[in-house]
């Protein structure tokens, strides 16, 4: 049982750029804020510095919209180049109005634009580029837990973040799109509650949880904090990554 939960940017960190060792920047902006990693210790990091440190940009010049994009484009009302972009980062289409097209990521969540934006990047606009998301969030988590594991003897648990939005309401949240060490979902089935109530379907998904709220310390503009060092979650050990949070589509009431 989680009994104090603290959620601690880590102020300062540095502009992220493509072929950094993330691992190392993390390392040295723990030491900045006086803090060291401690075993069951969870490290939430915003994807978009995951992102530029892989060199996930792209260059809206290089891209050619093919037929599929600038009908959907046209529909969209954005810039065909970034819809075709959307398009080879995603399985299908879900829905599309003015401003926005919902796409199932070829990773397997249902994401708005597949990710993809140019909010808090270096642009000129002269040549507009944009970020794509990790190519493979759960493998880029697992690779920082060991790489941190080996240079600090700690595993920290890692989850990557994103901010999405959510059928039932409006504005976005922080949702999990990676993690590593941690299984993302508690299963509280057969457990009783406080009246002895047996549990039947309680299932808390504990790496969204997490992720919403350092999401909100973050912040989502210039605050510059995109990582949070999480302490006493006390979150279940586990291997493999986050894809026991994509609801299976036979049970996906919204498409």
């Amino acid at each position: 049982m989680t009994v104090r939960l603290e959620l601690i940017p880590l102020a300062g960190f540095p502009l992220v750029r493509p072929g950094d060792d993330l691992a190392q920047l993390i390392i040295d902006s723990l030491g900045d804020n006086g803090l060291a990693l401690q075993e069951g210790d969870v490290l939430v990091i915003a994807q978009k510095i995951v992102s530029k440190a892989e060199g996930r940009y792209v260059r809206l010049a290089d891209v050619t919209a093919g037929p599929e994009a600038l009908a959907l484009a046209a529909q969209a009302d954005k810039d065909p180049r970034q819809v075709e972009l959307i398009l080879r980062e995603s399985t299908a289409v879900v829905r599309v109005r003015p401003g926005v097209i919902i796409v199932e990521h070829r990773n397997g969540y249902v994401h708005a634009n597949a990710g993809i934006d140019k909010s808090n990047i270096p642009n000129n606009p002269d040549d507009p580029r944009v970020l794509l998301l990790p190519e493979d969030s759960d493998r880029s988590a697992q690779a920082l837990r060991q790489t941190l594991a080996k240079r600090t003897t700690i595993a920290p648990q890692v989850i990557i973040n994103d901010s999405m939005g959510r059928a039932w309401r409006n504005g976005t949240v922080g949702l999990a799109i990676g993690t590593a060490g941690l299984a993302p979902l508690n299963n509280q089935v057969g457990e009783q509650d406080l009246f002895g109530n047996v549990l039947e379907v309680t299932e808390p998904a504990v790496a969204d949880e997490l992720a919403a709220g350092a999401s909100l310390v973050m912040g989502q503009a210039a605050q510059a904090c995109p990582v949070v060092l999480v302490r006493g979650a006390n979150l279940r050990q586990a291997e493999g990554g986050s894809g026991g949070l994509i609801r299976d589509k036979a049970k996906d009431m919204f498409r």
